[in-house]
């Protein structure tokens, strides 16, 4: 089965077919460098470096570019928000960029997220921006007024093809305010005026200014990819107005189609609730690595698809804990096996779902990188290993790390769930679940054949230390009293 994405530019599964073989060039919307990232951030980014790691790890060269916005990205009062950040902390704005430039980072490679191969900042490449904007003004697509430039949103007939918003439905006012000096209350600003406070502004053959938030991704996806891309990544939220904005002055300025795979992420909720400071719901990377384990929240970000929305809460992420533990264990078991495992194929039986497994998380991964799907057969797999390791007393080395190598591979090198190194939980708290899971797995097995007295002697003993379990259609969950 050959690698299929849905492309929102298009609302259909296509064949991926990149322009050059084997080699992917992909550019992702970065964060706007003006706080400390959210779990929003995580979900977004976790996505694209697994999506990165899966190309990789199919044989593509992949160039990954994620820009950073440290300018131009006004709030709906016309604010920057850098400039807004650093008035609030009393501090120049680029101490703002860099500050949370580092935190972002610090973030991520937390998380195991890749870096990109290359970071480019707005502020790094006025000369591309003002270069294209004066592109844009020479073919008619910009004019000027008192300083600033607007893109006309009625010289590009497909403005709005990706969304699906056509201009006549479409309602005045965007995440820019509307200025009286604007033809058309849809045209946005690919260079702004510099009012007398205004401290971020450059020089340019309109005066002197800043460029909008738009005009950064498309000069920069140009100078590193190219006119036309394989893969644009993003939020959903962006698709309007940002991603459309790029479509339309990217294709009017270069005569050629932008990219040609659009991979937008869904939303992200907590507790059915919009994140939001002023609901007091606003939970940073720093405060949700306090609680879980990097890997335990990659496994809750790519329980869900990465087009789908996901709800934050206790509960999903103690469910995310509790699966992540059951394949962490199982490859520690595997990693203690073998250390001590006779050279040989004894077992060589097993292969059989090895091979099986890996076919089946290829075909889980080639369907618009099905994560899900990808980790419910690391699950199934790791109740097999799990039956494997405790019928068996003698499985040769060979065997072993062929079982440890999908572990590895597919759960750490694509998914970024699986350590490199098989090392003992972090807490008390951690080993006691990961005890009660091995027991829970144990029951399951007793269950399934059919000693139904081992499996109740098991749930009464755990019951005596203050450990209830609950067979739910969905599996067996525990709680403490």
């Amino acid at each position: 089965m050959a690698l299929q994405i849905f492309n929102v530019l298009g609302r259909e599964k296509q064949v991926f077919t990149p322009l050059e073989p084997g080699r992917v060039n992909m550019y992702v919307c970065g964060p706007t460098v003006y706080d400390h990232a959210h779990i929003g951030h995580a979900k977004t980014y976790i996505a694209f470096d697994v999506i990165v790691r899966y190309l990789r790890h199919s044989g593509y060269n992949v160039l990954y570019v994620q820009n950073l916005t440290d300018v131009g990205h006004l709030l709906d009062t016309g604010e920057d928000r850098v400039l807004r950040r650093a008035e609030q902390l009393q501090a120049l704005p680029m101490q703002i960029v860099e500050t949370y430039t580092r935190s972002y980072f610090e973030d991520m490679d937390a998380l195991g997220v890749l870096r990109p191969d290359i970071s480019p900042r707005a502020s790094g490449h006025i000369p591309e921006q003002i270069k294209m904007i004066q592109e844009l003004i020479d073919k008619g697509y910009a004019y000027e007024v008192n300083g600033s430039v607007y893109f006309d949103v009625t010289k590009a007939p497909d403005y709005g093809k990706l969304s699906n918003r056509r201009i006549e439905t479409q309602e005045a006012g965007t995440r820019e305010a509307v200025r009286g000096e604007k033809r058309n209350p849809l045209d946005f600003a690919l260079w702004k005026r510099a009012e007398p406070e205004h401290i971020l502004r450059w020089d340019s053959p309109w005066g002197e200014g800043f460029p909008g938030w738009h005009i950064e991704c498309s000069a920069m996806a140009r100078k590193y990819l190219g006119k036309t891309f394989d893969i644009h990544g993003g939020g959903i939220d962006n698709i309007f107005p940002h991603n459309e904005c790029e479509i339309a002055q990217s294709e009017c300025a270069n005569d050629a189609p932008f990219a040609r795979y659009w991979v937008l992420v869904g939303s992200l909720t907590v507790d059915g609730v919009k994140m939001s400071k002023s609901l007091g719901n606003f939970i940073t990377i720093k405060d949700a690595l306090k609680k879980y384990r990097p890997e335990v929240i990659r496994t809750f970000m790519l329980s869900v698809h990465y087009s789908s929305p996901v709800d934050y809460s206790e509960d999903a992420m103690q469910a995310a804990a509790r699966g992540w533990e059951r394949l962490y264990n199982a490859y520690r078991l595997v990693s203690q096996r073998l250390d001590s495992a006779p050279e040989g194929t004894a077992g060589e039986a097993f292969v059989e779902q090895v091979n099986r497994a890996r076919t089946a998380f290829t075909e889980a991964m080639d369907d618009d990188f099905r994560t899900p799907a990808a980790l419910a057969v690391l699950q199934e797999f790791t109740r097999e290993v799990n039956s494997f390791l405790n019928s068996t007393v003698d499985i040769g080395a060979d065997v072993l790390r062929q079982i440890e190598a999908v572990y590895r591979e597919l759960g750490g090198g694509i998914l970024g769930i699986i350590p490199k190194d098989a090392v003992a939980a972090d807490s008390s708290a951690e080993r006691e679940a990961a005890l009660i899971e091995l027991l829970i797995d144990l029951r399951r097995q007793a269950r399934a054949n059919k000693n139904y007295a081992e499996s109740d002697r098991i749930r009464d003993e755990l019951a005596k230390v203050g450990v209830i379990l609950e067979d739910r259609p969905e599996g067996t969950v525990w709680r403490t009293i």
